[in-house]
């Protein structure tokens, strides 16, 4: 006796495509190694910015809110607290903020629900983002038709 699944299954374990991400890091490299990490992962609405004030006025002026802004905490340069404009900021819905050991932030764990995580790693990698979108877009459990064929 076979089972066969309808073709929502499939659709159930995509990721919600219309997630907005937006990546800051002065570094090219970096910002193209975290993309293509989301990319991987089945996210392409990422925008990446190099500038501190890239960032400042795609969060001031976006039509709608950012789900995730992934930054590197350098570069505020000092200029900024990243910490303060990530919790206080109606337009990022989450952050996550790496590097925070060079910029004097303290280790903000993950934990759900939580706004802001901040932590010592000195570039966003593969696990850490898919840990992250574990939480932020977890894969909702298969509820659909069995259909029995004998």
């Amino acid at each position: 006796m076979r089972a066969h699944y309808s073709d929502s299954l499939a659709e159930a374990m995509l990721p919600n495509k219309s997630l907005r991400i937006l990546i800051a890091d002065e570094q090219h490299f970096n910002r193209l190694r975290i993309e293509r990490c989301f990319n991987q992962l089945g996210y392409y609405a990422v925008a990446p910015v190099q500038s501190l004030e890239e960032l400042l006025i795609l969060v001031e002026y976006a039509s709608e809110p950012f789900d995730l802004l992934l930054v590197n905490a350098a570069l505020a340069g000092g200029k900024l607290n990243l910490l303060d404009l990530c919790l206080d900021n109606r337009q990022l819905e989450r952050a996550l903020i790496y590097d925070g050991q060079q910029a004097g932030l303290a280790v903000i764990p993950a934990e759900q629900g939580q706004k802001v995580q901040v932590s010592h790693a000195v570039l966003a990698d593969q696990a850490l983002i898919r840990a992250l979108m574990a939480r932020i877009d977890p894969v909702q459990p298969f509820v659909g038709t069995v259909i029995s064929v004998r």
